[in-house]
């Protein structure tokens, strides 16, 4: 494992309690960087970060990353404990079920949107103010390739991860003649519990699709970002960066 520095920097991974965003959070830790897992479900934050503790100082905080009012409340509550956030990976999401538009639930659809698209501006709004106060900041966006791609009978998921990319590029130029650099990664799939909400049939159809043959491990995925929040990543913002196995080649 290569090594990143990230000693004396603050970051927070939203949905930082299993998956991708453990994954994430324990590569942040190791690095030297103090962490709030951003989490719904603070009883699991709570427990990664003490399993994690080892690595480094983690700190469990509640968000729901759809509600503009956790999010600010979260983001004040970091603020007070940790005096200074640096880092910011929004990673939390889920897939939504998998049907064709003419059929899409429309509860569902407002859920993937509000949660996969919607948090990430809401994270990016509380958290930039303090970034550019500090004249410092690095910005990771989890999106996918599907939202480059499309994958049928999931659209909302698509859509919004499309979003996610508009949205990085857009505060990317925004922020782009201050210290901050804002960035988007677009994994191909990996196994997470995020399996549990697709048919087979889709995961077969994502593997398939996949040149490499394989799914992209978690720890994959925390090189990248690991990396984008570093002081090397100096230069480039408003970029996307591929992680799908050879899929999408642009």
């Amino acid at each position: 494992m290569n090594t990143i520095d990230l000693k004396g920097r603050h970051g927070v991974v939203t949905g930082g309690a299993q998956g991708i965003g453990r994954a994430v959070t324990e590569r942040l830790l190791r690095s030297g960087a103090a962490v709030a897992i951003w989490d719904r479900d603070l009883d699991l934050a709570r427990r990664v970060a003490g399993e994690l503790s080892g690595a480094g100082r983690a700190i469990a905080v509640a968000a729901d990353v759809a509600d503009w009012n956790s999010v600010a409340g979260a983001a004040e509550a970091t603020l007070k404990e940790f005096g200074a956030i640096e880092l910011l990976v929004c990673n939390a999401g889920i897939a939504g079920p998998n049907a064709p538009v003419a059929d899409y639930p429309l509860a569902d659809w407002q859920q993937v949107i509000d949660i996969d698209l919607t948090g990430v501006f809401h994270c990016c709004r509380a958290v930039v103010p303090a970034m550019q106060h500090q004249g410092y900041g690095r910005i990771v966006n989890v999106a996918s390739v599907a939202g480059k791609e499309g994958n049928p009978n999931a659209a909302a998921y698509s859509a919004a991860k499309a979003g996610v990319i508009a949205l990085t590029k857009s505060l990317g130029k925004e922020l782009a003649g201050q210290d901050i650099a804002v960035n988007c990664i677009t994994p191909a799939a990996a196994k997470t519990a995020i399996f549990e909400q697709m048919t087979q049939t889709h995961i077969d159809y994502m593997l398939s699709k996949i040149p490499r043959g394989r799914f992209v491990g978690v720890d994959e995925i925390a090189a990248m970002v690991a990396w984008l929040l570093s002081a090397e990543n100096s230069f480039t913002t408003g970029a996307v960066f591929d992680l799908s196995g050879g899929r999408a080649t642009y």
